[in-house]
């Protein structure tokens, strides 16, 4: 039969084993956290730089539909006022034939 002293010889051993098992994983956890931590900071830095690219394209993409908006106007405008005076002269068509004739 095993006695006392053997019994908590063995215990103590394998409380020694879990103090190494408990220190490797406080070990592991630390360096898991570090990564955790970088991997943020590269994701926001990454997050911050898309933004930025995403506010220049928004801004530029805002510039251009401006232009082709009031470009867009002015031949709108250029053509209502040609069919303003076509419609015009060809109102009064029989007063320039009178004045050809």
């Amino acid at each position: 039969m095993v006695t006392t002293v053997e019994r908590i010889g063995v215990v103590e051993t394998k409380v020694e084993n879990l103090n190494e098992k408990l220190d490797d994983l406080k070990v592991d956890v630390k360096d898991m956290h570090d990564c955790l931590d970088k991997t943020r900071d590269n994701i926001t830095t990454q997050l911050d730089s898309m933004y930025q690219a995403s506010c220049t394209q928004h801004s530029a993409l805002a510039k251009e539909i401006g232009a082709l908006k009031s470009q867009r106007d002015r031949w709108i405008w250029t053509v209502a006022g040609v069919v303003a005076a076509l419609g015009w002269v060809s109102g009064h068509a029989e007063t320039f034939i009178k004045l050809i004739h």
